[in-house]
Protein backbone atom coordinates (compact mmCIF):
# COMPACT_ATOMS: atom_id res chain seq x y z
CA UNK A 1 0.00 0.00 0.00
CA UNK A 2 1.17 3.52 -0.75
CA UNK A 3 2.86 5.44 2.05
CA UNK A 4 2.75 8.96 0.62
CA UNK A 5 0.85 10.81 -2.11
CA UNK A 6 2.50 13.23 -4.56
CA UNK A 7 0.33 15.06 -7.07
CA UNK A 8 2.17 16.85 -9.88
CA UNK A 9 0.62 19.95 -11.46
CA UNK A 10 1.95 22.12 -14.29
CA UNK A 11 2.04 25.86 -13.60
CA UNK A 12 2.83 28.81 -15.84
CA UNK A 13 4.37 31.06 -13.18
CA UNK A 14 5.91 29.26 -10.20
CA UNK A 15 6.34 32.40 -8.09
CA UNK A 16 2.71 33.42 -8.63
CA UNK A 17 1.55 29.90 -7.69
CA UNK A 18 3.69 29.90 -4.53
CA UNK A 19 2.30 33.31 -3.53
CA UNK A 20 -1.26 32.09 -4.15
CA UNK A 21 -0.95 28.90 -2.11
CA UNK A 22 1.02 30.66 0.63
CA UNK A 23 -1.93 33.05 0.99
CA UNK A 24 -4.12 29.97 1.55
CA UNK A 25 -1.85 28.85 4.40
CA UNK A 26 0.21 26.16 2.68
CA UNK A 27 3.95 25.83 3.19
CA UNK A 28 6.68 24.45 0.95
CA UNK A 29 9.62 22.11 1.43
CA UNK A 30 12.76 24.10 0.50
CA UNK A 31 14.69 20.86 -0.09
CA UNK A 32 12.49 20.20 -3.13
CA UNK A 33 12.26 23.74 -4.45
CA UNK A 34 14.19 25.41 -7.24
CA UNK A 35 13.39 27.51 -10.32
CA UNK A 36 11.55 24.56 -11.92
CA UNK A 37 9.50 23.13 -9.08
CA UNK A 38 8.35 23.33 -5.49
CA UNK A 39 6.87 20.83 -3.08
CA UNK A 40 3.69 22.13 -1.42
CA UNK A 41 2.98 20.36 1.84
CA UNK A 42 -0.61 19.23 2.35
CA UNK A 43 0.17 17.11 5.42
CA UNK A 44 2.84 14.64 6.57
CA UNK A 45 1.99 12.18 3.80
CA UNK A 46 0.46 14.27 0.97
CA UNK A 47 2.22 16.78 -1.27
CA UNK A 48 1.59 18.75 -4.45
CA UNK A 49 4.55 19.27 -6.74
CA UNK A 50 4.06 22.50 -8.67
CA UNK A 51 6.18 22.17 -11.81
CA UNK A 52 6.87 24.88 -14.38
CA UNK A 53 5.21 23.70 -17.62
CA UNK A 54 8.45 23.14 -19.56
CA UNK A 55 9.81 21.03 -16.72
CA UNK A 56 6.49 19.17 -16.34
CA UNK A 57 6.71 18.26 -20.05
CA UNK A 58 9.90 16.28 -19.38
CA UNK A 59 7.83 13.73 -17.43
CA UNK A 60 5.24 12.95 -20.12
CA UNK A 61 4.92 12.51 -23.86
CA UNK A 62 1.26 13.62 -23.76
CA UNK A 63 0.19 17.22 -24.27
CA UNK A 64 -0.52 19.23 -21.13
CA UNK A 65 -4.20 20.00 -20.60
CA UNK A 66 -5.20 23.64 -20.51
CA UNK A 67 -6.90 23.62 -17.12
CA UNK A 68 -8.64 26.91 -17.96
CA UNK A 69 -10.67 25.26 -20.73
CA UNK A 70 -10.80 21.57 -19.77
CA UNK A 71 -11.16 19.70 -16.51
CA UNK A 72 -8.22 17.41 -15.86
CA UNK A 73 -9.13 16.65 -12.24
CA UNK A 74 -10.80 18.11 -9.17
CA UNK A 75 -8.38 18.38 -6.26
CA UNK A 76 -10.08 18.21 -2.88
CA UNK A 77 -9.02 18.78 0.70
CA UNK A 78 -10.95 18.86 3.94
CA UNK A 79 -11.08 21.43 6.71
CA UNK A 80 -12.44 21.41 10.26
CA UNK A 81 -15.56 23.56 9.75
CA UNK A 82 -17.95 25.11 7.26
CA UNK A 83 -16.61 28.52 8.23
CA UNK A 84 -13.05 27.44 7.45
CA UNK A 85 -14.21 26.24 4.01
CA UNK A 86 -15.76 29.62 3.22
CA UNK A 87 -12.70 31.46 4.55
CA UNK A 88 -10.29 29.51 2.32
CA UNK A 89 -12.47 30.15 -0.74
CA UNK A 90 -12.70 33.89 0.10
CA UNK A 91 -8.92 33.98 0.52
CA UNK A 92 -8.40 32.13 -2.77
CA UNK A 93 -10.60 34.60 -4.64
CA UNK A 94 -8.76 37.54 -3.07
CA UNK A 95 -5.37 36.00 -3.98
CA UNK A 96 -6.01 35.81 -7.79
CA UNK A 97 -8.11 32.64 -7.79
CA UNK A 98 -11.37 32.53 -9.71
CA UNK A 99 -14.79 31.18 -8.76
CA UNK A 100 -15.70 27.64 -9.70
CA UNK A 101 -18.94 26.15 -8.38
CA UNK A 102 -21.33 27.58 -5.81
CA UNK A 103 -21.21 26.19 -2.28
CA UNK A 104 -23.16 22.97 -1.78
CA UNK A 105 -24.67 22.01 1.57
CA UNK A 106 -25.58 18.35 1.97
CA UNK A 107 -26.17 18.63 5.72
CA UNK A 108 -23.44 16.18 6.73
CA UNK A 109 -21.04 17.64 4.13
CA UNK A 110 -20.39 21.19 2.94
CA UNK A 111 -18.31 21.96 -0.18
CA UNK A 112 -17.14 25.04 -2.00
CA UNK A 113 -14.60 25.44 -4.78
CA UNK A 114 -12.26 27.75 -6.66
CA UNK A 115 -9.76 27.70 -9.51
CA UNK A 116 -6.11 28.50 -8.90
CA UNK A 117 -4.23 30.95 -11.18
CA UNK A 118 -3.58 28.11 -13.70
CA UNK A 119 -7.23 27.02 -13.77
CA UNK A 120 -6.84 23.84 -11.70
CA UNK A 121 -10.08 23.07 -9.86
CA UNK A 122 -9.88 22.87 -6.06
CA UNK A 123 -12.75 21.72 -3.88
CA UNK A 124 -12.65 22.45 -0.17
CA UNK A 125 -14.98 20.53 2.09
CA UNK A 126 -16.08 19.88 5.65
CA UNK A 127 -17.66 16.56 6.58
CA UNK A 128 -19.45 15.70 9.79
CA UNK A 129 -17.25 13.17 11.63
CA UNK A 130 -20.40 11.09 12.25
CA UNK A 131 -20.71 10.67 8.47
CA UNK A 132 -23.84 10.77 6.38
CA UNK A 133 -27.21 9.67 7.72
CA UNK A 134 -27.93 6.04 6.83
CA UNK A 135 -30.52 7.11 4.23
CA UNK A 136 -28.43 9.91 2.62
CA UNK A 137 -27.82 9.77 -1.12
CA UNK A 138 -24.25 10.63 -2.09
Amino acid sequence: MAKQMFLNLPVKDLDKSVQFFTALGFSFNPDFTDENATCMIINDDAFVMLLVENYFKTFTSKPIADARSTTEAILSFSLDSREAVDEVVRTALTACGTPSEEAQDYGFMYTHSFQDPDGHLWEVFWMDPAGPPKDAAL
